[in-house]
């Protein structure tokens, strides 16, 4: 069987053509009509779904919130489960002010030096330690106890040297008096700022080491430094 194309070149490419374009046409509508159902699903989510689920949370806001309304002493509670969550922060920052014992075992002097606290004051805020006492041996004592400070020195763990426990140490408002025996003692204000790892939290396993630097004779204790005072060399001609 003998098949004649009698359809021009120019036909049969206008109907591939039309085929084409109806090919596009189609892929044009299903995408436009893909967009539309995904603007119209977004719709319904956003306006529908989202609406919904906030009304659902409103309503449980507002029944929780009459449930706390309801609660006795509302305030009070809040108040004080907001004070119980700063108890650990607190309790890790707070000095550890009993080594204060240990710090007065350590660097009260023994006898004949007797020294007695009457009183004694630590400020955090200027890190500085006041004690007021008397010393029944005078001055010697007094000196004894400040260079007993002097060389005190704070050790805890990760410091095997220490830090010196105290610096700008005074004394003030000595006078003689009679302790309640009738004895005549020394009465003096003793001021000195400690270092800060002494109370720290931070310091571990603290011990207050006393050392006068291998000086612990009577002379260099018991007599103030401030009766020295160096003086230059006076040189003189010969023979004379």
């Amino acid at each position: 069987m003998i098949e004649i194309n009698l359809v021009p070149d120019v036909k049969q490419e206008l109907i591939k053509a039309q085929k084409v374009r109806s090919k596009v046409i189609a892929g044009a509508i299903f995408v436009g009509l893909a967009s539309v159902a995904v603007v119209v699903l977004l719709a319904i989510y956003v306006f529908g779904i989202q609406t919904a689920r906030g009304l659902i949370a409103d309503g449980q806001i507002n029944s929780k919130s009459n449930q706390l309304l309801g609660v006795t002493d509302l305030s009070k509670t809040l108040t004080i489960q907001n004070q119980l969550t700063k108890i650990s922060t607190l309790n890790n920052s707070k000095n550890i002010d009993s080594r204060v014992f240990d710090l007065l075992n350590a660097i009260i002097p023994p006898a004949p030096n007797d020294v007695q606290i009457s009183d004694l004051t630590v400020d955090s805020t200027t890190r500085t330690i006041t004690i007021n006492g008397q010393a029944t041996n005078s001055y010697a004592a007094v000196e004894v106890f400040k260079k007993t400070i002097q060389g005190a020195v704070v050790k805890y763990d990760g410091n095997s040297s220490g830090a010196t426990l105290a610096s700008n140490i005074s004394t003030s408002n000595t006078s003689y008096g009679e302790d309640s025996s009738g004895a005549k003692v020394l009465t003096f204000t003793l001021s000195f700022e400690y270092t800060p790892e002494l109370f720290s939290p931070k310091s571990q396993n603290v011990s207050i080491v006393v050392t006068t630097q291998g000086n612990v004779t009577d002379s260099y204790l018991g007599v103030p430094k401030s009766i020295f005072a160096d003086y230059p060399a006076t040189t003189y001609p010969e023979g004379k």
